[in-house]
């Protein structure tokens, strides 16, 4: 009886085999994979893995409990008309096709609108419908089609995760074997003679296979499946040829033992393999070292306005607060943890969440989402529970806010990797072949040292430390990064664009003078609450000078970006803003920044601000002039054009009355001439010009103006060090393109001595972790310096 495997998993078939569509599943469970598959045009998945992940055997009422609401609560992030998140730890992700099946499982199932995998974490973020699947059938199509989700809620409530210690584990077996094997080889190396050793010379070299069985087939076996995926992809990987030297190293040590033609290469292969993974290890730890220096100094200069106990309102860091805290949530600020309305009723857009800009409408007790953004006036909240950085940093990162922009340094990596791959096999075959007309014993050192001396791993680990290592630099000088791209991008920059009111100006030091009509107690008071819903450095400003009055409850809120506020409860209405828009016709004389009152269509008058320009602004100017092309965009009028001529360099171009979208119009029609435009702003009226430019930076004046559409952000007490962080930047390039250059160098020596057939495997496998190693040591200590030059 022929012996047939399941199509979709790869397990052997029993008796119960079933037919479908000519071809043999072992299970129900199988075959209904298999037809979901080819019913939503996804059977491309068994082109890339015949087997990924793991097929549960049963699963039939072993996710009941995920029914139960206060259970789903404990594990979705989110859930608001319908659309929930929930974000599940997937341990069986392991290749690209894992990542492929993962991301498309919205083709599998109508409930799911879209899904994103972060492999280094092996979890999976889902959005989907609650209205047509639910969170069990969620975790039942995972785990049906190979991808159990690990759900413990004693864990969950610990906040722990298991940790994945296999590379410990194979580590400990290949250096517990290449020891042994090195002793057994000693009769080998010294040819002693002595009578024992030589009786049993022939049992020590078939001890020697036994110890390198479990090195070849557990402790090596990553590079066989990373290189095996990568072939089935059509994907040349840096594992290819490791595990080709791996193998042949094995089969000729093996077939050299069986017909007594030598003792084969076992010392070579198993300290080739125990080499290889103190390599891997290394390089895990000093990834672990430099995700938790940034996890720890990557939180945000954002702060909360939270209501003491007896009613004063204070500035707080988002990491400070506690369940059962009162925040005050400010028209555009992001709401930073769960928490429950206490004002009568909330406009809430989710769109840095879900992607969808649809507000939402909530009333008095209703539950609210950390993500959501207050549209209207200010409200009041209290927390259900702390909030999480992580998820803010999730936030960042979605996909809602990713380009489309390549990254030039990872593609050169990638390429040089996939090229250099390809050179290393050729070399390999052409000089094997050469060695074997000139002396057939060299063939197999020799094929076997080139291809583990010029593993291009050094190469592919160069930007990723440097750049990382420099985020950690930079986020300790609080300037924050979204990712290691920005670093390439602002290092590319030719140009920059600045904003002016809560840029360059702080309202801090601001003086400010009342023109006009005297305001009523009530305009007073309605002016001071319509102010405390609005962030606008101005608005805060102003709120601040304003005498306390009664917080009263608006009927009537709305904040048109670049233009001004409208307040008003059922008898009074209040506008502030430009003079344009409160309805005043007539000239300022004075043409100086200034926020303008108007009561019930009547205009009152209007406050003076002097501006207070930040320290260094001058000299940071001035510095950029020399290699940047430098503009100023204002929404505020040109009143201080003159004061701006003395300050800024000569010839720098200025562009007042500039609102959002001209903003955006502008940076747009530099980039259509082929310019790197670093945008600066404030975060709130520049959100779109940030998202725009190559670069957007927004300057955190400790007030929550978090926005997901600017790459960094820059606390602004150091914003005169900005152009600091731009070279350091372009230094930080200038390291990667030097250990480049090492890297070659090391690889074309090595090859001369693996090639001339001088250079034994296991001396080869010793030497490519240590190159690994220098290059990350070159580019951890050139950006330390790098990092001294900025603490000083």
């Amino acid at each position: 009886m022929d012996v047939l495997t399941c199509y979709h998993c790869g397990d052997v078939c029993g008796n119960t085999t079933i037919n479908y569509d000519e071809r043999s599943f072992c299970c129900n469970g199988c075959k209904t994979v298999y037809e979901i598959f080819s019913s939503n045009d996804l059977s491309y998945y068994y082109d890339l893995q015949s087997a990924a992940g793991s097929t549960p055997n049963e699963i039939e009422g072993k996710f009941d409990f995920l029914e139960s609401e206060k259970i789903q609560e404990k594990f979705i992030e989110f859930s608001d008309n319908g659309l929930q998140i929930v974000n599940l730890q997937i341990p069986h992700i392991h290749c690209s096709s894992c990542i492929w099946i993962l991301e498309n499982l919205n083709k599998l199932s109508p409930g799911i609108s879209s899904s994103q995998v972060d492999f280094p974490e092996k979890t999976v973020r889902i959005n989907y419908n609650s209205d047509k699947t639910s969170l069990k059938d969620l975790v039942i199509l995972l785990a049906r089609i190979g991808y159990e989700p690990y759900i413990s809620l004693k864990d969950f409530d610990n906040d722990k995760k298991g940790k994945d210690r296999s590379l410990i584990y194979k580590l400990g077996i290949a250096g517990f074997a290449f020891g042994n094997v090195m002793f057994l080889s000693f009769p080998e190396y010294f040819d002693v003679g002595e009578y024992w050793l030589e009786q049993f010379k022939v049992v020590f070299r078939w001890v020697m296979f036994a110890f390198s069985l479990p090195v070849v087939f557990y402790s090596g076996q990553d590079f066989f499946i990373s290189a095996y995926k990568g072939l089935r992809s059509r994907y040349l990987n840096l594992d290819v040829p490791i595990a080709l030297g791996i193998l042949v190293l094995f089969i000729r040590s093996t077939v050299e033992i069986i017909f007594d033609w030598g003792s084969g290469f076992f010392d070579s292969l198993t300290g080739l393999v125990f080499f290889l993974l103190l390599g891997k290890f290394f390089q895990q730890k000093t990834y672990s070292y430099l995700s938790f220096e940034r996890d720890y100094k990557s939180y945000f200069p954002i702060a909360i306005t939270r209501i003491s106990k007896d009613n004063k309102e204070e500035n707080v860091q988002v990491y400070d607060i506690e369940k059962g805290d009162r925040l005050l949530i400010r028209s555009g600020e992001i709401i930073p943890v769960d928490a429950i309305l206490i004002s009568e009723n909330a406009k809430i857009d989710y769109s840095f969440v879900t992607g969808e800009s649809e507000p939402v409408l909530k009333n008095s007790g209703d539950k609210i989402f950390a993500g959501g953004k207050q549209l209207g006036s200010a409200i009041e909240l209290e927390t259900v529970k702390s909030v999480s950085q992580s998820y803010l940093t999730q936030l960042w990162s979605n996909a809602v806010f990713q380009d489309d922009r390549s990254n030039s340094f990872k593609t050169m990596t990638d390429g040089i990797g996939k090229r250099f791959t390809i050179a290393v096999l050729t070399i390999a075959f052409v000089s094997s072949i050469i060695w074997m007309f000139l002396d057939p014993s060299k063939v197999i050192n020799v094929f076997t040292a080139v291809l583990i001396i010029a593993c291009p791993c050094a190469i592919a680990l160069a930007a990723p430390f440097t750049l990382g290592n420099m985020l950690r630099l930079f986020g300790r000088h609080k300037f924050y990064l979204k990712d290691s791209n920005t670093i390439e991008k602002l290092a590319q920059i030719d140009t920059g664009i600045f904003d002016k009111t809560g840029t360059i100006t702080t309202a801090a030091d601001s003086k400010v003078e009342y023109e006009g009509m005297e305001l009523t107690l009530e305009e007073e008071s309605l002016l001071k609450n319509t102010l405390r819903s609005s962030n606008h450095p101005l608005s805060r400003k102003l709120y601040e000078l304003l005498a306390d009055h009664d917080i009263i409850t608006l009927a009537e809120y709305e904040e048109q970006l670049g233009h001004g506020i409208t307040g008003g409860t059922a008898e009074n209405k209040i506008r502030v803003g430009s003079a344009t828009f409160v309805g005043n016709s007539q000239p300022n004389p004075t043409e100086k920044t200034a926020v303008h009152i108007s009561s019930n269509d009547e205009y009152k008058g209007r406050y003076i601000f002097q501006n207070h320009y930040r320290d260094g602004v001058k000299e940071i100017f001035q510095d950029m002039s020399s290699d940047l092309e430098l503009a100023l965009l204002s929404g505020d009028n040109d009143g201080e054009k003159a004061t701006l001529n003395k300050l800024l360099p000569q010839g720098t171009a200025m562009y007042f009355n500039q609102k959002p979208e001209n903003k955006l119009a502008f940076i747009s029609e530099l980039q259509e001439q082929n310019k790197k435009v670093l945008m600066v702003g404030d975060g709130l009226n520049d959100a779109g010009a940030l998202a725009q430019a190559e670069v957007g930076i927004a300057i955190s004046e400790n007030v929550n103006v978090f926005s997901p559409a600017c790459d960094g952000i820059l606390d602004a007490k150091n914003f005169k060090y900005l152009y600091q962080y731009i070279l350091a930047s372009r230094k930080a390039i200038k390291i990667i393109k030097l250990s480049f250059l090492l890297s070659l160098m090391y690889n074309v020596i090595g090859l001369y001595f693996a090639v001339t057939g001088q250079l034994q495997p296991v001396i080869a496998a010793i030497l490519m972790p240590l190159s690994s190693i220098s290059i990350v040591a070159f580019t951890t200590i050139a950006t330390n310096l790098l990092g001294r030059k900025l603490d000083s």
